[in-house]
């Protein structure tokens, strides 16, 4: 996946999470909320990945950049 992707699939997990969370709640149903909290949490983790993935091509094209205006 690309950073983008990563990126948008870590937002909708964060939502379907806490949905997932709220519903719970409101049902008094535990394991919809811990299934919730997990789903939000991957979310974040998703979000983390591209967002790294996204500043590790920034570097590398800066490099890529300097080498380029070196030679």
């Amino acid at each position: 996946m690309g950073s983008m992707s990563d990126k948008t699939a870590g937002l909708a997990n964060q939502a379907a999470g806490t949905v997932k969370q709220k519903i719970g709640e409101t049902v008094g149903n535990e394991r919809l909320q811990a299934e919730g909290s997990a789903q939000e949490a991957k979310g974040h983790v998703q979000e983390a990945v591209g967002d790294l993935k996204a500043a590790t091509k920034d570097v590398a094209n800066k490099v890529a950049d300097a080498i380029n205006k070196k030679l």
